[in-house]
């Protein structure tokens, strides 16, 4: 593995109360790129703390920043944490704000992980772009700062030179796909096999799965309809045995299921059906009509359109470019 450009210096700001997964997630991702390279490092990682002195992290870590404020270095990029202090005590520190607004002139990249979104939302960093956070605080997020579009079901995404990504691990994805943007594909799988992960491509997968989301919207009769769909994919499951199910009329349900998961049974059930596809694509070679069938789509053609329109990709366009 070998750089194409000299060393890129990245930033990732420290500070009390942060995620420590959000900083050592990316920093061990960049980091694994600098160990599989033969030569020059590709990068240059350096942590800044707002004062010259240790922070705790939420969990307890205590990080010792190689820089304060006042003498950080030039940045290719600048990364963002999220966290209890994002939310609540980073985003209000005038002197910081003001050092990001003069940093954001002239580095070429500007990520937050998870709740990080925050702190550059409070910048006026973020406003009139697309951004994502973390599912819990993005309506939270989207009413603190009305300027902002935000889109709850990203894994990340990009708008201009900024980056945002969900929660937790998937900070972990958007630096990958920085170093896939920065050093090649070949050098992103590399470094995904070294720290197993799955090679995920910029902004097509939902940031929390379908069953994961129900369960966190749903409880008592509804909550217990989506473990029953998880094994009845292969079947029909129109909206009158759903109802049956949770022994409502069909009528009643289809307002509380709207109610509950924000869209009408077929679509959440062709989403069910279409992430437990990505999930049988990525851990075996079946064939694709098989796979078509156990998640119960009548043919492979209508498969490969339905995946198409939500994943913007093939069945085995995704399988070649996810199993690794």
């Amino acid at each position: 593995m070998s750089a194409p450009s000299p060393t890129k210096t990245i930033g990732l700001l420290a500070y009390d109360d942060m995620q420590a997964l959000d900083l050592a997630g990316p920093l061990d991702v960049f980091g694994g790129a600098n160990s599989l390279a033969h030569g020059t490092p590709p990068y240059e990682l350096c942590t800044i703390g707002l004062q010259a002195c240790a922070v705790r992290a939420e969990n307890g870590l205590s990080i010792v920043p190689a820089h304060a404020l006042d003498d950080v270095p030039p940045l290719d990029t600048l990364l963002i944490p999220g966290g209890l202090g994002a939310r609540l005590a980073i985003n209000r520190d005038a002197r910081l704000l003001e050092w990001l607004r003069e940093r954001a002139k002239d580095t070429r990249r500007i990520v937050s992980i998870c709740t990080g979104a925050y702190v550059l939302a409070a910048a006026g960093l973020l406003d009139g772009r697309r951004v994502t956070t973390h599912w819990h605080y993005a309506d939270d997020l989207a009413r603190r700062y009305p300027a902002l579009h935000v889109e709850t079901d990203r894994l990340f995404l990009r708008d201009g030179c900024f980056a945002t990504s969900g929660g937790l691990t998937a900070g972990m994805d958007l630096a990958l796909a920085l170093v896939e943007e920065d050093l090649g594909a070949s050098a992103a799988l590399g470094v995904a096999r070294y720290l197993v992960m799955y090679v995920k491509r910029p902004g097509n997968q939902a940031q929390f799965s379908t069953p994961l989301a129900a369960q966190a919207q749903g409880n008592g009769r509804m909550g217990a309809l989506v473990d029953w769909l998880l094994a009845h994919l292969d079947e029909n499951v129109g909206m009158e045995r759903m109802a049956e199910q949770v022994a409502m009329s069909a009528r009643h349900f289809r307002r509380v299921f709207a109610e509950t998961f924000g869209v009408t049974p077929a679509r959440f059930v062709e989403k069910l059906r279409l992430e437990q596809a990505c999930m049988r694509l990525t851990q075996g070679r079946a064939p694709i009509e098989r796979i078509a069938s156990s998640v119960g789509f009548n043919s492979a053609d209508a498969f490969r359109r339905a995946f198409r329109a939500r994943y913007g990709t093939t069945p085995n366009e995704y399988r070649e470019r996810f199993s690794g």
